[in-house]
Formats: C-alpha cells, structure tokens, sequence
C-alpha cells in the first residue's frame, strides 16, 4: 500500500464532526506543499489525543483548547491589543500555513492570543492550564489576572489559574509571546529569519497542545520511573502538590498489586522501590517493544487521593563490549548495532507542528518499514506523544539539544556564552530530561551538534552522565570532539567512515549519506534543491543507498558501533529524504531497503577477491584521456594503443589512495581484462554475491562486458562495495572492466576490482 493511499486512510477513519461556523470557513494559507493529513484537517478536532500519555489522571475531564483563537501582532514595547487581526488555528505556529495565517514575526514584535473557554468541574480541587510547548518567551492572564511568564521554546509549562477563574460564565485566556529567533542565544535549533540551505523558516508561537486539567487539592504533580531491568526493579519518585504528609502509594502492575508506604521523602518528593522479580516481566527491545501497564493510586489512610495511568518498558541501556573485547552500544546486556535515520521533525504545512497525531506516528512507522531501528531526533524536541509511539513501535531515540546562541566549527575552543544565555541553556537542557525521561525508547542524549552553540562540553557531559546515569551522552555528535562522553561521533557525506576504535567510547557515525532526490510535484521550491549527493532517478538513488551499505556493514566488523543517515524527509530546500517533504512519497522500494537495511544486524559478511584491485598490487590498466569513439566499452574494441600502466590512477594524493600511474587531465577511458576460471559448462555462471569494488573521485561510469553495471556520482575517501546483482555480466574465461572517470579540480583517483561475497 502506498503512503499516499495509507494517509488517505488514516484520514477517512477519523469521526465527523459537526463544525461551528467559524470552524466551517476556516481555510488553512496558501501554500506550495501540504500533507494529506493537512488536506483533511478540521479545525474543530486538531490534535484532540491526550497530550501526557505516561500521565493521564483516571477519571479527569480533561479539556482540549485546542481550535481557532483570536490573534493580533503588535509592536513589542506595546500591551493589549485592543482590537484582534483575525482568526489563528491553535497549536500552528503563526508562520505554517496550518495556522491559517502564514505570516513572518520579528524580533521587534508580540504575538497575542485570545480565547474564551468553559472551566471544566473541578469540585473542591485545582484547575491546571497546561502548555505543551511555545517559543519562546510567554506571558498569560486569566480573566484580565497575570499567571505568570515562561522563558522556553520546548518545554512543557503550567499555570494553576483556581484562583483567576470566574464563578460562572465564560472565562478568558490572554497570551503574549516574544520570539527573537537566530537574533539572540536561546535554543532554537534550525529555525532563522532568512530560510536557505540546511536552515529552515522559524516558528513563533502556540506549536503544540494547550489544555485544562481539574486535579484534586493534593495530586501527583510529576512522576519519575527508573525501570531497572538486571536487578528486577521499578523506582519510582513521585513530586507531590499539596500536603503529602501520611501517604501512600499502591503500585498496580499487570498480574501483581503492591502496597507500599513513604520511603525516603524529601518536603515534596515520595520515593518507592518496587520489586518486580517474582512477576517475570518481559523487557523491552525494538524486537518486541513489550510496554508495562502501571496504575499508581495514592493514599491517605484508606482515602484515595489521586490515581494515575502510566506505563514503562524494562530495559537497560550501557556500554558492553563484544567477544573481541571492543565496545559496543548496549541494550539489556546485549550489544546491538544502533542504525537509523537523522529525523528534523518538520511538517510543510505545519512547519514544527504535525497535522495529525496520525501523522506523527507515520513517520515512526516508515522508519521501521525500512528496516531501521533507531532515530536521531536532529535538534528538535517533539510532543510526548512523538516518544509514546516510538515506545509503542521499538525504536530507539538519540535525543539532540536544539542548538542556540553563536556557531563555532572545526576544533575551535568552547564557545564562551554571556552569563544568561549560559544559565538559560542549563535550564532548558534540565527541562529536556525531565520532560522525557520516563520514555524507554530514549537511549541516548546529544547535547550538542557539530559545534553549534557548543561550550563547557566537559562539564556538560559529566553532569549530563551523572543527572542520568541511566542513558549514554554523546559528546558531542560531530566535529568538535573532546574525548568525553560514552561515545566518539563522527559525521561523513557521504561517507560511510568510522573513527579509530577506543577502549573506553563506542565509536559511532552520527551523520552520513545525504543522498538526495527531488521529485517533481513534490519539492518545497522549484530550484536551488541540493542534497550531499544529488541524483535524478530513483534507480540511481536506490543504486547509490545499496552502495553505501557494504561498506558500512565493514564498518561494523571493524567496530562501528551506530550509524545515522540523513535523513527521514526532505525538508525546505533539502531533498535528501528519504520520503518527501510532503510524506507523499516514499523515494525508494521499501522492501528491498528494508532487507537491505537490517542485514547490518548480522554478522558482517566475509569477501574474497574475485578481481583484485591495486591497494595492493598494481594491476595493469589500458588508458586514454581524450575521448576514444564509439564501442570503447566493449569486450571487442582495440584498445592496443592506448597507454598501458599500473592502478591506481590518479593525481594530486586523495587520501587512502595508492597512485602508480599518473592521470590528471579532466577524463579518463580506461580497460582492464581478467580471466575467470571455470569449466566450460559454466561458462555464462550466475555468480551469487558479487560487488565492485570501487575507488572514484569523481563522477564513473562502470562497465563489464560492454554493460553497464555503475554510475558514480562525486568522490569517495576509501575503496567502496556496488552490488553487482545475482545475474551480472560475468562470465567464464576472458572478460572486461571499462571506466570512464572525470575530474573537475583537487585530488584524482579511479581504481575497479570485484569482490565476492562468501555464501
């Protein structure tokens, strides 16, 4: 079934709803893109799924705020508005065409919010307003009565607003954000005011759920869950609002009941430990992502005073080394090679904001059709639902801090941060953690990304592994390495590359591939499309990927211990996705990546040389450099008075390159025979598992036999494996390999032999 019908689906099975007025002539801004999901949104059901899922309080009312609010944009040094511009679609950033507005705020402006809502009954209790995230700065009043101001752009925030509510009749919710994107130092990740490249239009405002919550006078405010799988253990800490004098805590898990009372408290803070050994409790892994149902009710005396729904998988996460004594990424004892796409979590017509929860989930989904199963969340923080599904589905989360203040590159020292845009990080990092630390498929943090924003990295690190000894700390992903954290992260385009092994770090590759494909229909803009690698047809693409994986599954022999390709979709003006921006397409089969992709779990393969190259022993090669005529490829053409000489070929000293024979014109033609010996029933054998084994810098067209079995695009650093197929052109007795390379400036390198893989 293809993406689009699957979204198309999806949208069918949702209820129909009877739309206000308003609602009814809501139409979302123009735009060049739009999801399926978008397409079929109704602003009077968006995003209506509860918001906290590892914390639903049983029985509550809960209210979605969720719908179309009024909005005005005002100069900043301004208050109130006195009058409202129009209609904004909550929870769409003001830029995104879901939002209905599509418009651009500066630094120098407000964005006001104004709805009236409905207090749910909240009895002798509370009535908490709930924000899952805004960016950046926040100011809210109730009924004209100021709640307070939170400084944040992805954290979840709240306000208790008993006391500000009216005792009947409509109340009234007021919000002003401030929003300076790339002109001053709070994370922000890849938002800026002038979109081109790698970096995408910014997000003001309103982007994810707003809701109400009645709890009781004293209620669970947040819970911590430390899931300990070698011990059969479940800690769990328990932050209370309200009197927690004399409570309990009666901890419900699927097959056992446990009452257990105050351990360990601090003023506003209940610790329990629960033993799980005699329930057999099966863990969780992306194999079988088994999640644990857990009720937990709260007690004073007999009295229930709050009960919650929540849930957990049993896992552990560390570093364990293989039978080789190298080190690995482990989970639950176990090495397991960490493999997936580098995710930036953008929508076309939602920008940070996806249409649907559907939508959401689809993304999951796709990642693990295609075999991965891992993902690098790209210095973005998602909705708690994101997690939920990826707990639900068994992936695996390296989980970025966005990026923010200036960018350093190379191994440029730490950047030195004003004392608030420092305090402000250390807030927004803490918040990070705490907002998402009970997710199992969380595995890993990065709090910095190639050098962006980066400072104090040792002492980031250090605390990020004491705060949470539970996860492995990448430090940091990318280019600016300082020898700490649990791993050494390298990033190569396209690479495949790994860094030496190291006895105290897994060596890990946290970016490569890159490949890019724009599809007509489908692109964000017309022209200035640019992925790492560019190609035009999905055969040259799928061909390239497949081409990428041999050399990776070396990697993993050698001791790479993850690898992430960039990336899931296009995004903007990138098309290296693996879907397209709009998700309407899936750029490649997904059963032959799928296989392709989950052969790096296995045993690295074992190959033999068919046809050796020359990093070893030069081989001899027949070559020109002025274009030869037609048939130059062909096992028949004479090609006896061309140069003759040793492999490799090439110039100007690309690195791992051996060059025995000059080349350094812009093209090269050049034959190579070699025998196969087989007997002469075989002579046109079907030779299972055979690769080319390729050096190029740059673009190579391959031929064997006069057929052509490869197109190369742009360079590569070492020798490279292409699949040759199962039906390849080889045959018995005298065969013949053609290439023709060409150069465009720097280092110069063609070398071709054939490798077969052992069955």
């Amino acid at each position: 079934m293809s993406q689009l019908t699957t979204a198309l689906l999806l949208l069918l099975a949702l209820p129909v709803l009877l739309a206000t007025p308003a609602a009814a002539q809501w139409r979302p801004a123009e735009s060049t893109l739009m999801t399926p999901w978008g397409e079929g949104l109704r602003p009077d059901d968006v995003l209506s799924e509860h918001p906290r899922p590892q914390l639903v309080r049983s029985g509550s009312a809960w209210a979605d705020l969720n719908g179309l609010w009024q909005y005005a944009v005002r100069p900043k040094a301004e208050g109130r508005p006195a009058e409202w511009e129009g209609e904004i679609l909550v929870p769409f950033a003001i830029e995104s065409a879901l939002s209905g507005v599509k418009r651009t705020i500066t630094a120098d402006e407000r964005l006001w919010y104004r709805r009236n809502f409905e207090a749910p009954q909240h009895g002798s209790g509370r009535l908490l307003l709930h924000f899952g995230a805004v960016d950046w700065e926040t100011e809210v009043w109730v009924n004209g009565q100021k709640q307070g101001v939170h400084r944040g752009g992805y954290d979840a925030f709240t306000f208790d607003i008993t006391d500000a509510l009216k005792p009947d009749g409509p109340q009234e919710l007021v919000i002003a954000v401030w929003d300076p994107t790339n002109s001053s130092w709070q994370p922000r990740g890849k938002q800026v005011n002038q979109p081109r490249g790698i970096w995408y239009t910014a997000v003001t405002g309103i982007w994810q759920t707003v809701w109400l919550e009645p709890v009781p006078e004293v209620y669970v405010k947040d819970l911590h869950l430390v899931p300990k799988l070698a011990e059969q253990r479940l800690l769990i800490d328990i932050d209370i609002e309200g009197n927690h004098d004399d409570l309990s805590l009666r901890v419900e898990l699927p097959g056992c009941r446990h009452r257990v009372t105050q351990a360990g408290t601090s003023p506003d803070k209940l610790h329990f430990d629960v033993s799980l050994a005699a329930y057999s409790l099966e863990a969780w892994h992306p194999d079988s992502p088994v999640l644990h149902d857990l009720h937990l009710t709260l007690l004073r005396g007999r009295k229930v005073v709050d009960r919650i729904e929540s849930y957990f998988g049993l896992r552990d996460v560390g570093l364990v080394r293989d039978e080789r004594g190298v080190l690995r990424l482990g989970l639950n004892g176990e090495p397991l090679f960490q493999f997936g796409p580098l995710d930036q979590g953008w929508w076309p017509d939602g920008l940070y904001t996806a249409p649907t929860d559907a939508a959401l989930r689809y993304d999951v989904e796709v990642t693990r059709q295609l075999g991965f199963n891992m993902i690098r969340k790209h210095v973005k923080i998602e909705p708690a639902r994101w997690y939920h599904h990826c707990d639900q589905l068994g992936i695996l989360v390296w989980q970025d801090m966005p990026s923010g203040d200036g960018s350093i590159g190379g191994n440029a020292p730490d950047l030195e941060r004003s004392p608030e845009s420092a305090e402000n990080f250390w807030r927004e990092y803490q918040a990070l953690i705490d907002g998402r630390r009970n997710h199992p498929c969380i595995v890993a943090w990065v709090p910095f990304n190639e050098g962006w924003g980066q400072f104090e990295t040792e002492r980031v690190t250090a605390w990020t592994r004491e705060y949470d000894p539970t996860r492995l700390v990448d430090g940091p992903s990318g280019w600016t390495d300082r020898g700490v954290g649990h791993m050494h992260d390298v990033h190569a385009y396209p690479g495949p590359s790994m860094p030496p092994v190291e006895e105290e770090r897994a060596v890990v590759l946290g970016e490569f591939g890159g490949l890019g494909l724009p599809v007509k229909g489908h692109l964000w803009r017309d022209r200035d499309n640019w992925g790492y690698r560019n190609y035009k047809t999905v055969e040259e693409l799928t061909t390239a990927y497949l081409a990428l994986l041999p050399r990776l599954h070396d990697l993993i022999g050698r001791g790479l211990a993850a690898a992430v390709y960039t990336q899931t979709s296009d995004v903007e003006g990138e098309v290296n996705g693996l879907m397209t921006y709009d998700r309407k397409v899936i750029k490649m089969d997904v059963e032959v990546i799928d296989a392709a992709n989950r052969e790096m779990y296995g045993p690295p393969p074992v190959y033999h040389e068919l046809v050796p190259t020359s990093r070893e022993v030069g081989q001899t090669w027949r070559y020109v450099t002025t274009e030869p005529g037609a048939g130059w490829m062909s096992p028949e053409f004479d090609d006896r008075t061309w140069s003759e000489g040793p492999g490799g070929l090439g110039a100007n000293n690309p690195p791992n390159a051996v060059i025995r024979s000059d080349w350094s014109t812009p093209d090269i033609w050049a034959r190579r025979e070699f025998e196969i010996d087989l007997p002469p029933i075989l002579s046109n054998p079907v030779l299972p598992g055979c690769y080319l084994s390729v050096y190029h810098d740059e673009d190579a067209e391959i031929y064997v036999n006069g057929i052509r079995v490869a197109e190369l695009k742009g360079y590569v650093t070492s020798y490279v494996r292409i699949p040759l197929g199962d039906t390849g052109p080889l045959r018995g007795g005298r065969n013949v390999i053609a290439v023709h390379c060409r150069q465009t400036g720097g280092g110069q390198f063609i070398d071709v032999g054939i490798d077969q893989r052992e069955q």
